[in-house]
């Protein structure tokens, strides 16, 4: 169907007249927060959740390269149509494309030689980045470089100098980091279209992705260069100050596929119309959580986390519906399918936000776990583009997937995605097979056997959890049983969660400051942090402490314990507070374990030095690896006042919010935050009231923020135990 530009360049128009800049969310975005330090975060043009992340990819492939950028060095080697954001591997970096003048050396390059390569410098001082656009000069050829996107295409603007030997050259060797092409193609149809594809192996073992590319200028010719003619260089003459613009579409399925995006999203849309469409993709987006804080710094950080978190999943379906199925097959679904799916990291916070503001959204992406769980036979662990990793501990879909079950999120049959469930924690694979003839998981027999033994205890409780909703109390009595074999790990003479051998016996050698990556007991940690990875049972785990106060005094320990990590730990272990690591995400939910404890004043002043130290508006203003928004929807959970601890239990345990005021857009409306006397002092609870009423709980339910309301937060200077402990 042709669609006419014009009724959106009049909404454009009149948005722009009605709107100071000040009241622009996309204003208060800086995209290069965790751009520095460990962030690894994208940076470059994209839209909400979109297949495509256009943006700059670098020589270097070292681990804080992940997402191909690092503001410690300038190189790009070209402009890739897929990236990660935040993780802890690189992979991805799909159809590279590059703007050149004259000879060049078709290769990847090397930094300490400038003509190595297709690289060229970038000027970060003239460098522009924003939701939905990029910018930046290329030095080395005098060429501006202009980036925006749609959901399923990356748009060029090449501004270049005159020459007679200025060319657009089509990379397909160069992804990054573990990825390597096995098999590519491209070719030109007629004298402005180029086709093609890519296949390669990484991280992700079979990533497929088409595309279609489309210039505005005819090219003079069209030529196959470099090793095994993995470059395509289209040639043009320029004069002074000309633009070229570039459209490539990209597909998981096939050359159509990409065509069709190509003209469906990008047809008789010029490069400013496209720039202000992804502008506006990100306002609403944006606009999901409108907040007042007490200064546009706060603001930026706020903003930019919500940002981050809407960089994945991303969408995996072409627009006629088609997509790839897990087990390589090409299926169909009227509904998108998405994929890059950080379980691990993102079942604590980041999807839980999402039911709150992207219920709709949150749905989808539950509806593609069940159907990648029907393709493979179990939900994803990490699904990247298309392909199941198996990367980190545990089942961390089932989280994911029970807490959309019991907050009754819609978009997915719930008793197919239950079904998923149980199939999946019944499976005898990641150590599962050892846990169902022991108990837990001997620690002699599998690595990293405490921590998989955790998650697969929190799993069974999110999926009690969900069988209870559902009314399946057989179900429910299996998993909560199976929910506490972390007792079996639990040393009650060090209070500490330790490895136990198929014999029975805890590990001999013990020191809870030890971790050696990839090799003991532990993922990503030591036995400090994940003593507390209990969060489904916080009730049943007191007493094995001794009671309350024993697990409040050992609570209590985690903070000012030396922050010294002995061994060979892995670099994510970070933004340490005595043994609390902030940088990781088996830490995340822990200082909250104080308001389910009865002392929220300890809570409340832990989650304020964590703003208030760990987020700053910097490129190193992360403490660790964004995560795919794990990271980020720490905070702006936290700056709401709540995080959910208890994996699919549908409540929120109180923190100590820095917002003024916040506006959530949910599925019964508007659901309103206001906090009085909220300064950097006054960082207590003293009171809540909901809808007009008293609210004397630690918590509140996933139902009274999605049905609509107002919540209001007094503060103050002075701990106060402002609830009944009598809850359940």
């Amino acid at each position: 169907m042709k669609r006419s530009t014009i009724p959106l360049l009049i909404a454009l128009l009149i948005t722009a007249c009605t709107q100071t800049p000040a009241e622009r969310l996309t204003q208060y975005v800086n995209p290069l927060i965790g751009s520095g330090g460990h962030g690894h975060v994208f940076v470059g043009a994209s839209v909400p959740f979109g297949m495509v992340q256009a943006g700059p990819t670098s020589i270097n492939q070292a681990w804080d390269w992940c997402s191909g950028y690092h503001r410690s060095e300038n190189s790009v080697i070209g402009f890739s149509h897929t990236h990660l954001s935040g993780t802890g591997i690189g992979d991805l970096f799909d159809i590279t494309v590059m703007p050149i003048i004259g000879d060049v050396t078709y290769a990847r390059g090397t930094i300490d030689n400038p003509h190595s390569g297709l690289w060229s410098p970038a000027d970060r001082g003239n460098e522009i980045t924003r939701p939905g656009y990029y910018a930046v000069p290329l030095t080395r050829y005098g060429i501006k470089a202009e980036l925006t996107a749609t959901e399923r295409t990356g748009v060029h603007r090449y501004t270049f100098p005159a020459s007679q030997e200025a060319a657009i050259v089509f990379d397909l060797e160069n992804g990054g980091c573990w990825d390597r092409t096995t098999e590519c193609h491209m070719q030109a149809v007629g004298n402005n279209r180029i086709t093609g594809y890519r296949h390669s192996k990484g991280w992700a073992h079979a990533q497929r992705v088409y595309f279609a590319a489309e210039t505005s200028k005819p090219f003079d010719k069209f030529e196959l260069h470099g090793r095994d003619s993995m470059y395509g260089r289209a040639s043009f003459g320029t004069t002074e100050g000309e633009q070229i613009i570039l459209k490539v579409a990209i597909s998981p399925v096939s050359i159509e596929g990409a065509e069709a995006a190509l003209a469906l999203e990008t047809k008789g849309k010029d490069f400013e119309t496209i720039t202000a469409m992804a502008a506006e993709a990100w306002e609403n987006e944006l606009a999901k959580i409108e907040v007042t804080c007490r200064s546009d710094e706060e603001k930026t950080i706020f903003y930019t986390a919500l940002y981050h978190c809407m960089m994945a999943p991303v969408l995996f379906s072409d627009t006629n519906g088609n997509y790839p199925g897990a087990d390589g097959n090409i299926y169909n679904s009227p509904t998108p399918r998405y994929t890059n799916f950080s379980l691990w990291d993102t079942y604590r916070a980041k999807q839980p936000l999402m039911t709150i503001i992207e219920p709709q959204r949150a749905g989808a992406f539950v509806a593609s776990m069940v159907d990648i769980c029907d393709r493979q036979g179990r939900l994803p662990v990490w699904h990247l583009w298309g392909n199941e990793t198996n990367c980190m501990v545990g089942d961390p879909a089932i989280p994911t997937v029970a807490d959309a079950i019991v907050k009754g999120i819609g978009g997915f049959d719930r008793e197919e995605a239950f079904e998923a469930i149980k199939k999946t924690a019944a499976s005898n694979e990641r150590g599962k097979g050892l846990r169902n003839t022991y108990g837990y998981i001997p620690c002699d027999l599998f690595g990293e056997a405490v921590a998989y033994e955790l998650e697969y205890a929190l799993a069974d409780g999110a999926a009690a959890n969900a069988a209870k909703t559902l009314g399946k109390s057989n179900d429910a009595e299996y998993f909560t049983r199976r929910s506490q074999s972390y007792r079996r790990l639990f040393d009650r003479e060090s209070r500490f969660i330790r490895g136990v051998d198929s014999a029975g016996l805890f590990r001999k050698e013990f020191n809870p400051y030890y971790s050696a990556h990839r090799a003991d007991d532990y993922c990503e940690g030591n036995a400090w942090q994940y003593t507390w990875l209990v969060p489904h049972d916080i009730c049943g785990y007191a007493p094995l402490f001794g009671g309350r106060e024993q697990m409040l005094a050992k609570l209590d320990s985690l903070f000012t314990a030396p922050s010294t990590v002995e061994g060979a730990p892995s670099p994510d272990i970070s933004g340490m507070i005595g043994q609390y690591a902030h940088g990781n995400e088996p830490s995340h939910h822990i200082i909250y374990i104080y308001s389910m404890l009865g002392e929220p004043h300890k809570c409340a002043r832990l989650v304020r030095k964590v703003m208030q130290e760990q987020y700053r508006n910097a490129p190193d203003g992360l403490s660790g690896n964004e995560d795919m928004g794990q990271m980020s929807a720490w905070y702006i959970m936290s700056a709401l006042g709540f995080y959910e601890v208890e994996p699919a239990s549908g409540r929120y345990w109180f923190g100590s919010p820095t917002v003024q005021r916040a506006e959530l857009s949910v599925e019964g409306g508007t659901f309103v935050i206001e906090t009085k006397d909220n300064s950097e002092t006054n960082i207590y609870i003293k009171n809540i009231t909901l809808n007009g009423k008293p609210h004397p709980l630690p918590y509140i339910m996933h139902s009274d923020i999605a049905r609509g309301g107002t919540l209001t937060i007094e503060m103050s200077d002075t701990p106060t135990m402002w609830y009944n402990m009598q809850y359940k």
